[in-house]
C-alpha cells in the first residue's frame, strides 16, 4: 500500500543557522522563532547538523569545565570552553538521522520512535537541506477522516491491488475502525483484503464478516487490532471467536 510522503507533511521554510553562529546568536534566534533546535547549515545549505536548546545547555553546564558534581559541591572552575565550543560547530549533534520528500510518513514515524528524536531534517540526494518535519506533522498525516479511509481501501486495496468488482466488498469505517463484508473467490483472498485494509495510514482496528466459495462461514466474524507501536499498521487474526454452546 501507499504512504504519505514527508513532501506533502514537512515545513519547507526552515529557520537555519550557519556552522560559525555564536552561542549568543544561536540562543537569540530560538528564542526569536520559538523553535527548540536549529538546522546547521554550510555556504551551499547542505546539513551539518542539528543545535538544540539542550546543546547550548550543556555548555554552560558541562562545556565551562564545571562537572555537575563541582558545581553541586560549590567549588568554582574559572576555566572557559574553547573557542569552537562556542559556536553551532563546535555546538551541534553530528551526524544527524535525516529523510527525504518521497520517505513514507510511516517510515519516518518508525524512525522518529526508534531513535527518540522529535524532528527530523529533510535533504535531497545532495545533502542540501529543504525542509523539516515533525512529529505534529505525522500525526496529523497519520490521523485521517472515516471518508478519506474509506475511499483509500476502495480504490487502493479493493480496485487496484486485488482488482475487485466495486460493490464486491462492503467497506464501513467508523472512527477508524474498518468493517468488510462481502464474498471472495478463495479463502485466501479473505485474508489478503484483511491485511492490505489494515495497512492503510489512519486504519486503528479491522474487523470482517467475509465468506469464500470454498469456505461458508456467514456467523464468523474475525477482528483485526494493529499491535502497538509506531507504523505497525494491522494483523490478521488467524481464527474466528468460538460460538458459545
Amino acid at each position: 500500500m501507499t504512504h504519505g510522503t514527508i513532501g506533502d507533511v514537512m515545513t519547507r521554510d526552515v529557520v537555519t543557522v550557519g556552522s560559525g553562529a555564536r552561542f549568543r546568536d544561536i540562543a537569540g534566534v530560538l528564542e526569536t522563532w520559538q523553535v527548540s533546535a536549529l538546522p546547521v547549515v554550510d555556504d551551499a545549505h547542505r546539513l551539518l547538523g542539528i543545535v538544540s536548546e539542550a546543546d547550548l545547555l550543556h555548555v554552560r553546564v558541562a562545556g565551562t569545565g564545571m562537572s555537575r558534581t563541582r558545581r553541586d559541591s560549590g567549588r568554582e572552575d574559572v576555566a572557559a570552553p574553547p573557542e569552537e565550543a562556542l559556536t553551532a560547530r563546535g555546538l551541534m549533534t553530528a551526524p544527524v538521522i535525516t529523510v527525504t520528500t518521497t520517505s513514507s510518513t510511516l517510515w519516518a514515524a518508525r524512525l522518529m520512535d526508534r531513535h527518540h528524536v522529535k524532528r527530523l531534517p529533510v535533504v535531497d540526494r545532495s545533502g542540501r537541506l529543504v525542509g523539516i518535519v515533525s512529529r505534529c506533522d505525522l500525526l496529523g498525516a497519520l490521523v485521517r477522516s472515516d471518508a478519506e479511509i474509506r475511499a483509500e481501501i476502495e480504490r487502493e486495496v479493493l480496485g487496484e491491488a486485488l482488482c475487485l468488482e466495486p460493490g464486491t466488498i462492503g467497506v464501513e469505517v467508523r472512527d477508524a475502525v474498518v468493517h468488510l463484508t462481502g464474498e471472495v473467490d478463495h479463502p485466501t483472498l479473505v485474508d489478503v483484503v484483511v491485511r492490505l485494509s489494515a495497512a492503510v495510514d489512519g486504519v486503528e482496528k479491522v474487523t470482517h464478516g467475509l465468506r469464500s466459495d470454498a469456505a461458508r462461514c456467514p456467523g464468523a466474524t474475525r477482528s483485526c487490532t494493529p499491535p502497538p507501536g509506531p507504523g505497525v499498521r494491522g494483523r490478521v487474526c488467524s481464527e474466528p471467536p468460538k460460538r458459545s454452546s
